[in-house]
């Protein structure tokens, strides 16, 4: 039975009229402990959710949705190695990539979590030669940049972090991501280099990703002709996370720096496998095994913690309260910190990818809207941008807000500037400023309506003791769950991603025609014909 046909979707439904008429300032005066009752802590992670428009009736009702749709079932199969990924027909063990040595999660009656030890150890290795300078250039130069080529989850991830962390990096290498097929992006990111100094990890688990081997091949040529074209370059200069020995040694690359990862591994979850290689060369491996710990730390609450106090399970139930049953498309994520800037970008591909879906997991046309479409930037500077519309407009947006007590710097008075924001905006997204308050200030009555705040906009607070390696995967691990519940309320699969393959199988047809040498004959629709028509006219100078 479709979970929209469930008693428990149809309580929900009902439930809806009567919290649709409640609006947050009600909820709080009629409950003034509210604000102390409705929070959770797991870890260094201190979430407030009394700023939903929920009451203790719709919490109940909503674990009553997950009970009936299986979500703990559907973990504990994830726990156990089970092919959850129904359509490739893969085990989802993004947690094995964490799991502490000596635990046993077996795929196929094989335990994986010795052989992810053993490449932890390899990447440890290799890195700890490259932040002491055993490991140089062809030249015998000192590596200074690191350089991810990869795209999607073999860039966001480790880029995230990188960004994320770079206070805890070694300063003296710097890491640089580049993913675009764009030349302006490779030329930018690398135009200030010394070939002889610059180390490539090219992260793609085929060898053959498009956009990845277009850049690594520009790489390539990149650093042979500042080695006067010495081939043997390529083997101190390149490095390889992949699974496909024989082009890896194929493009120069010595099959024993190649540093592998699994097909039960989906791309949006692997920053913490060996994707994570150049953020373990700039942090060191130590304060990567700390993000390790933190993951963990939110895994193991994850699998054993009942939903009603269970962190990522009720923040996904919240997302399908708000997407499901009253309308908002959308989640803005709103990190109070410099450094998580990337954050956003990466729970889009998390959230977007995952559970864009709309056929079930037995091919079946969805019921229900699924997929948050995930957006924001880091405060305050998203306050004099979008906020505008959070706060005054005609949409329903659902806002996280993430914070930290302490700063990695702490200069004067800025982070109680800085915080004293995190505080103020779920406050009057919650409130809001009626027209009486409005006017009791001596606002003219003409301007009343316009600086009239209606509030009963929901927000969830997470504040955090501080960014470090140990709490970014605590907080990572929070949003890789919270995904996963929502994807098993929806009965979809969250762990494949055929609608990025359509695309990717035209450009690869189109690519000829563009640089055919006459005129190519055209079998595309009328519109994407001319394009091509045009765009070679425009190459050509005509």
């Amino acid at each position: 039975m479709p979970i929209t046909e469930s008693p428990a979707w149809r309580a929900l439904q009902a439930h809806v009229e009567h919290v649709a008429s409640l609006h947050l300032r009600d909820l709080f005066a009629s409950d003034p402990r509210r604000g102390e009752t409705m929070c959770l802590e797991v870890g260094d992670l201190y979430l407030d959710y009394s700023k939903n428009r929920v009451t203790a009736e719709t919490l109940r009702l909503l674990a009553d949705l997950a009970r009936a749709a299986g979500v703990e079932k559907l973990r504990d199969a994830m726990f156990a190695g089970e092919k959850i990924n129904v359509t490739e027909h893969r085990a989802v063990l993004h947690v094995a990539l964490r799991a502490p040595a000596g635990s046993v999660i077996e795929v196929d009656e094989v335990n994986v979590v010795p052989e992810v030890h053993r490449v932890l150890a390899e990447m440890r290795a290799f890195a700890e030669r490259v932040r002491s300078g055993e490991w140089t250039g062809h030249t015998g130069k000192r590596i200074r940049t690191v350089v991810n080529i990869g795209i999607g989850g073999s860039d966001l991830g480790p880029h995230m972090a990188y960004d994320a962390l770079v206070d805890f990096s070694d300063r003296s290498i710097e890491c640089r991501f580049v993913s675009n097929v764009d030349g302006n992006e490779f030329w930018e990111l690398t135009y200030d280099l010394d070939p002889e100094e610059t180390l490539f990890i090219i992260s793609s688990k085929t060898f053959t990703t498009l956009e990845t081997m277009t850049n690594a091949h520009t790489a390539r040529r990149w650093v042979l002709e500042a080695l006067g074209g010495d081939e043997r370059g390529v083997g101190r200069h390149f490095v390889a996370v992949s699974t496909n020995t024989e082009a890896v040694a194929a493009f120069g690359i010595d099959p024993a720096n190649m540093f592998e990862f699994w097909d039960w591994v989906g791309g949006r979850y692997s920053y913490d496998s060996a994707i994570g290689l150049s953020l373990m060369i700039a942090i060191g491996p130590d304060r990567f095994e700390e993000m390790l710990r933190g993951f963990r730390l939110m895994d193991d609450h994850f699998r054993h913690a009942p939903i009603e106090q269970n962190m990522p399970i009720l923040l996904g139930l919240l997302g399908i309260w708000y997407g499901d049953f009253l309308g908002a498309e959308t989640l803005a994520v709103l990190p109070y910190s410099h450094y998580l800037g990337r954050l956003t970008p990466y729970l889009q591909q998390l959230a977007m990818e995952s559970n864009g879906k709309s056929v079930d997991r037995e091919g079946r046309p969805v019921g229900m809207q699924t997929g948050e479409i995930v957006w924001g930037q880091p405060g305050t500077n998203g306050q004099h941008a979008f906020y505008q519309l959070i706060h005054q407009g005609t949409k329903l947006i659902p806002c996280d807000f993430i914070g930290f007590a302490r700063s990695r710097h702490e200069l004067g008075n800025h982070q109680d500037v800085f915080m004293a924001n995190f505080f103020a905006q779920p406050e009057a997204l919650a409130f809001g400023k009626t027209a009486e308050e409005v006017a009791a200030e001596g606002v003219p009555p003409e301007e009343v309506p316009h600086r009239t705040f209606p509030g009963n906009r929901p927000s969830n607070s997470i504040l955090i003791s501080e960014l470090s390696p140990f709490t970014l995967g605590q907080l990572i691990a929070l949003y890789e769950h919270k995904t996963f519940t929502q994807g098993a309320i929806w009965n979809i699969n969250s762990f494949d991603q055929w609608g990025v393959e359509l695309g990717k199988k035209l450009a690869q047809d189109i690519i000829p025609e563009l640089d055919a040498a006459t005129e190519p004959d055209l079998g595309h629709d009328s519109s994407t014909n001319a394009l091509i028509r045009r765009y070679r006219r425009l190459r050509a100078g005509r």
